[in-house]
């Protein structure tokens, strides 16, 4: 019986010296292909396709590496999540892959004959341009046939040639399934919450949050063979973030993103990718997946006494149960596959550093927490929240939610007395003890402290020892000469780090928290998660975060114009209620 098998290894080829043509050997029928046909074949029986590589990539600035010969193969199918600490140069990445960005040395190989497609940063590029035909110019090869085609109909004197000519462009445009684009762009905007009436309009009469959506459309548009995303979740709601998702999740071909968001990752990802000490390493599975079994192998590391055969059975039961979650969650089935398929050998230990986040309370709060009555609040004419009725019990922890985010700082601003409610008062129990981290922290920084002298300015007492300072900086993983940098030249990240080390450092029972995770890299948002996860006390917070609020909050208080709901219950549960959805219905 003759078998017909794939060489997967070049070298292979090259050892039977053969070229383009059947090769038997041993009784085995070999297909055999040259290197420039190779991925093609492998593509055409939808095996390991390559659609964009690598090759000893580097990339130098000054003394700085930020990528050391990297090699890495993205293939036809898959969604990769790009992570790594800030700086640690994903976006920088995507702008290599996109060519933006010209590497130091090697190079990076595209799959000849498809397409790229990438969300840009540039709201004013396309300002001249209508809605429509923003969107449509993400795919520019159709968009040109159009305009040469528009064009050569334009003619006064329209010749032999002319018609030719127009007869190609048709045939390509229809090729294209160019009859379709206004209808599949205008899909596109009104899924990512662009109006209709707004469709026909300039880029340059929209609003930025506007732009932001146009822009996402764009990529998406005309099925790119490879689509990559830079933060497509940012400024986006919750419900166009599940549109997004269920999109990238019927999307059949290659996805490179970077987003800080992990329920978004946790969704679309199949694989993740992290840059780590100038390399960048691929991984089997999503976010979650790579975190939870990285931390597993760290614990396995640190466990001396553990027979290799058991350390292998937990790792080989904690991918079987996952893979469990995997099937019954939105991901598809195809994903659930990879991790069916995964080697144990794929799991390393994280060599990433987490901060220290540790939240304790100086003296424990009594019965009495937190009381608002018949609060409202109006700015600038425009009625924010009113009706806020709210007693908060101990332990609460408290997602606080609003269409307008701008309610929910005016809240937090009420409640740390920087701003006077419009009606209504509040007071806190007499145990109670608050800290803040708001969203904007501008006006912490403006001084010339290093950050040490910056932290001890909040310590009580004058004579508070350098060491005890230290150690607050140290959790947030400031160390070394980077103590004496100065808080006015700070990152934004950098600058809320500092802030949660403020916090640390007062010990409140009550913790107020207005958009805690913004700046912050995945590495701390998962630290902050589980400190307040694992906190005692009692919270009042705001984030974009779906997982964070998920997984923190066990009561949600929405704000509107119109009235406040008060609900006892998971965030997932919250959204996808029809008893909230009708209370919702009701305040309109």
């Amino acid at each position: 019986m003759v078998f017909h098998k794939v060489i997967s290894s070049y070298n292979a080829i090259l050892n039977l010296n053969v070229n383009g043509r059947n090769e038997f050997v041993n009784g085995i029928k070999y297909s055999i292909v040259t290197f420039s046909n190779w991925n093609t074949y492998l593509c055409s029986l939808k095996i390991d396709c390559i659609m964009i590589s690598t090759s000893n990539l580097s990339l130098q600035y000054g003394k700085r590496v930020l990528f050391d010969e990297v090699n890495i193969k993205f293939t036809q199918g898959n969604c990769y999540g790009v992570i790594g600490a800030n700086g640690a140069g994903k976006s920088t990445f995507l702008k290599i892959l996109a060519g933006d960005i010209d590497p130091t040395s090697g190079q990076v190989i595209f799959e000849p004959g498809k397409r790229m497609s990438v969300l840009r940063q540039d709201h004013h590029a396309f300002d001249e341009f209508t809605v429509l035909q923003t969107v449509i110019k993400g795919n520019e090869k159709l968009w040109k046939v159009m305009q040469e085609k528009d064009a050569i109909y334009a003619k006064p004197d329209f010749s032999e040639e002319d018609g030719m000519k127009a007869s190609e462009l048709e045939a390509e445009f229809a090729e294209m399934d160019g009859w379709n684009a206004e209808a599949d762009a205008a899909a596109l905007l009104s899924g990512l919450g662009i109006a209709e009436a707004d469709h026909d309009k300039l880029l340059k009469d929209l609003e930025g949050s506007q732009k932001v959506r146009i822009l996402l459309a764009q990529a998406l548009f005309g099925n790119p063979d490879l689509l990559i995303l830079d933060e497509p979740t940012n400024d986006l709601d919750l419900k166009t973030i599940t549109w997004l998702e269920d999109f990238l999740l019927d999307f059949k071909n290659t996805v490179i993103v970077v987003s800080h968001d992990r329920h978004f990752l946790d969704t679309v990802c199949t694989h993740i990718a992290d840059i780590d000490f100038s390399k960048i390493k691929l991984f089997s599975g999503n976010y979650t997946f790579w975190y939870e079994s990285s931390q597993l192998a760290l614990r396995q590391r640190a466990s001396a006494n553990k027979k290799a055969e058991d350390k292998k059975k937990e790792l080989q039961e904690f991918i079987a149960r996952f893979s469990a979650n995997a099937s019954k969650s939105k991901q598809a089935t195809s994903r659930k596959k990879i991790l069916d398929k995964i080697n144990i050998d794929e799991i390393q230990p994280s060599s990433r550093k987490y901060p220290a986040i540790i939240f304790d309370q100086a003296r424990q709060a009594g019965d009495q927490i937190l009381h608002i009555n018949d609060m409202s609040y109006v700015h600038e004419g425009e009625t924010l929240f009113k009706d806020l009725n709210l007693n908060v019990m101990r332990g609460d922890k408290i997602a606080v939610i609003a269409d307008n985010h701008l309610a929910v700082s005016m809240l937090f601003e009420i409640l740390n007395d920087r701003v006077q409610p419009t009606t209504g008062d509040f007071k806190f129990g007499q145990t109670i003890t608050t800290s803040y981290l708001p969203s904007d922290n501008t006006e912490y920084f403006q001084t010339d402290y290093n950050l040490i002298d910056w932290l001890r300015q909040y310590a009580e007492g004058d004579d508070v020892d350098e060491v005890y300072i230290r150690g607050f900086l140290g959790k947030m993983l400031f160390t070394g000469e980077e103590t004496f940098k100065k808080a006015s030249v700070l990152s934004g990240g950098e600058k809320v780090r500092c802030m949660v080390s403020r916090m640390m450092l007062k010990e409140a029972n009550f913790l107020m928290l207005d958009e805690p995770t913004n700046h912050l890299d995945l590495e701390s948002i998962t630290a902050f998660n589980n400190s307040l996860k694992d906190f005692t006390g009692t919270i009042m917070f705001s984030s974009h975060d779906h997982t964070f609020t998920q997984t923190i909050a066990t009561r949600i208080l929405e704000l509107t114009p119109n009235g406040c709901i008060d609900r006892t219950t998971t965030y997932d549960d919250y959204i996808n209620s029809n008893k909230v959805a009708e209370m919702k219905a009701a305040l309109v």
